[in-house]
C-alpha cells in the first residue's frame, strides 16, 4: 500500500488489531508495516514513533468506548444493562485497556459508565456521597468480576480440579451444593446475579 493511499485511520485499525489479538508487545513498526503492506517510513509519516502510536491508539480506545446507553424498565435492569455493557467492554479489549491504564488514563476511560450510573442514581432518588457510593460500587464490582474472569481463563489447568475438590462432606454434607460448585462456573450469569443484589441494597430505602 503506497503511502498517498494510506490512511492514519488505517494504520491505528490495524495496530489496534494487532494489539487486541497479541499484546502490546507484539506491535512493531515492521511487523506493523508488514500488515498494511507498506514502508515503516510511511508509518512514522502517518503516526509518528512507536510511543506516538501507542498513545495514539490510548487515545483512540478512550474515544471508541464512548456512552453507554442503559436500557430497561426498572432501575435494576437499567443499572444491570450499564454494567453489562462496561464488562464487555473491558473483556473484549484487554490488551488495550491495558494500555490506558499503563498511561494513567483508567480514570478517563471509566467516565463514560460512571456518567451512566450518576444519571441512574440521580433518577432512584440518591444524591451526594450515597450516589458516589452507588456509582462506585457498581464500578468496582464490574472490575473485580473482570478480572477474576481472566486470572481463571489464564490459570493453569487446576489439580485437583473443582469437580474432585468438592464432595458433600466438604460442603457441609450438602450434595446439590457440593454438585453445583463441582459444576464449570456461568460467569455471566454470576454477574448479573451479583450486580442485581448489589443494586437492589444499594437503592433501597434506608431503614431496611
Amino acid at each position: 500500500m503506497a503511502r498517498g493511499t494510506l490512511s492514519r485511520e488505517e494504520v491505528l485499525q490495524v495496530a489496534a488489531g494487532l494489539v487486541r489479538q497479541h499484546g502490546p508487545d507484539a506491535l512493531t513498526m515492521r511487523k506493523l508495516a508488514a500488515e498494511l503492506g507498506t514502508a515503516v517510513t510511511s508509518i512514522y509519516w502517518h503516526v509518528g514513533g512507536r510511543e506516538a502510536l501507542l498513545e495514539a491508539l490510548v487515545e483512540r480506545t478512550v474515544a471508541g468506548l464512548g456512552e453507554i446507553r442503559p436500557v430497561g424498565r426498572t432501575p435494576e435492569q437499567r443499572v444491570v444493562s450499564v454494567a453489562r455493557a462496561l464488562r464487555r467492554q473491558l473483556r473484549d479489549h484487554p490488551h488495550l485497556v491495558a494500555l490506558v491504564h499503563e498511561r494513567g488514563l483508567t480514570e478517563r476511560m471509566f467516565l463514560p459508565a460512571q456518567q451512566a450510573l450518576v444519571r441512574e442514581a440521580h433518577a432512584a432518588g440518591l444524591r451526594g456521597a450515597r450516589a458516589a457510593g452507588f456509582v462506585r460500587a457498581v464500578q468496582f464490582q464490574v472490575v473485580g468480576h473482570v478480572l477474576v474472569e481472566r486470572n481463571r481463563e489464564r490459570a493453569p489447568v487446576q489439580r485437583p480440579g473443582e469437580e474432585e475438590l468438592w464432595s458433600a462432606e466438604a460442603a457441609g454434607d450438602d450434595p446439590a451444593l457440593a454438585r453445583a460448585l463441582a459444576r464449570p462456573v456461568d460467569t455471566e450469569r454470576l454477574f448479573v446475579t451479583a450486580v442485581r443484589a448489589l443494586v437492589g441494597a444499594l437503592l433501597a430505602p434506608r431503614g431496611k
